[in-house]
């Protein structure tokens, strides 16, 4: 496994009046414009390609990454829903010094990321979304995929979520020399596209780093993100009025091409990418093609101000 560089700025955040932290990783430049990256379910904040780390500095951009409450260095937390996100966050933005920012969702951040953009459409220049969750209940729920399994145990998943999540920290810290095995093991069981993009070594160990690192303090966030999924997300879709950049593969057989297709429909604002043959995983590679993307929508904003 290769090594990868440890984040520039790297801590956590007291929100909620103190009683709880976000975790946080930085990258790029600490000057530059601010992409707030939200990870996937499960992940942690160091879930960012390697090449999208290094293109962030390039570009002058202040990359950050985010633990969702109960991985990493966050504090274990349940959302009564999505919209519920947006406060933490606003609060970790002010300890940073950010105004302005974009925002990038992958698979289970995407609704984290809408959340923030209807919450703060002021200073979300611009959300980017890659491969996200739909809704699953109220007029924007759209049926099948992964949260077909996700609403049935949702409730078995809310009782013993926490438990589960300690067992699995506990493993994860001994996880090491079968980690590794692990990723090839589900790599043979995946869609060819996210086979090559796990037999790629510097993706393999972006997601073992991120793992390792971020899942043996803490692995509750993704029973947590299960729960609030199933349930109304507090807001519309088709309230969310900033521009939306939605990357999803024709092949993704975790969330269907067709969710995608369906949440695109009813913002306002929004572009989809049809990534052809490409899977769930596999769409990380657009990263850098995300931060261009939202880099070009915030200069037109920037030429009409």
């Amino acid at each position: 496994m290769i090594d990868i560089a440890r984040p520039k700025i790297e801590g956590s955040i007291a929100v909620a009046d103190g009683d709880r932290r976000i975790g946080f990783a930085e990258y790029g430049s600490a000057t530059g414009r601010a992409i707030i990256w939200l990870h996937g379910t499960p992940g942690a904040r160091r879930q960012i390609p390697v090449e999208a780390r290094g293109y962030a500095a390039e570009r002058g951009v202040r990359l950050i990454g985010l633990d969702r409450p109960g991985v990493g260095s966050s504090t274990p937390h349940r959302y009564e829903n999505i919209a519920a996100f947006a406060p933490d966050l606003e609060t970790v933005l002010e300890a940073l010094g950010i105004d302005e920012f974009a925002i990038i969702g992958l698979s289970g951040g995407g609704p984290y990321t809408l959340g923030v953009a209807h919450a703060m459409p002021d200073r979300v220049v611009a959300a980017g979304i890659l491969g996200g969750v739909a809704p699953t209940v109220g007029p924007d729920r759209i049926p099948g995929g992964a949260m077909k399994l996700g609403s049935f145990l949702a409730p078995a998943v809310d009782v013993a979520g926490a438990q589960i999540g300690q067992v699995l920290s506990i493993a994860l810290r001994f996880a090491r020399p079968i980690a590794e095995p692990a990723i090839t093991v589900y790599g043979r069981f995946s869609p060819e596209a996210d086979r090559e993009l796990l037999a790629r070594p510097e993706f393999r160990a972006m997601f073992l780093n991120d793992l390792l690192h971020g899942g043996r303090r803490a692995m509750e966030a993704p029973f947590a993100d299960v729960v609030v999924f199933a349930k109304d997300w507090g807001f519309r879709v088709s309230d969310v009025g900033v521009p939306v950049r939605w990357w999803h593969g024709d092949h993704d057989h975790i969330i269907p091409y067709a969710h995608g297709q369906h949440v695109v429909s009813l913002l306002p604002d929004a572009k989809l990418f049809e990534l052809a043959g490409e899977s769930h995983l596999s769409t990380l590679h657009m990263a850098t093609d995300i931060i261009d993307e939202l880099l070009a929508i915030w200069d037109q904003s920037r030429a009409l101000k």
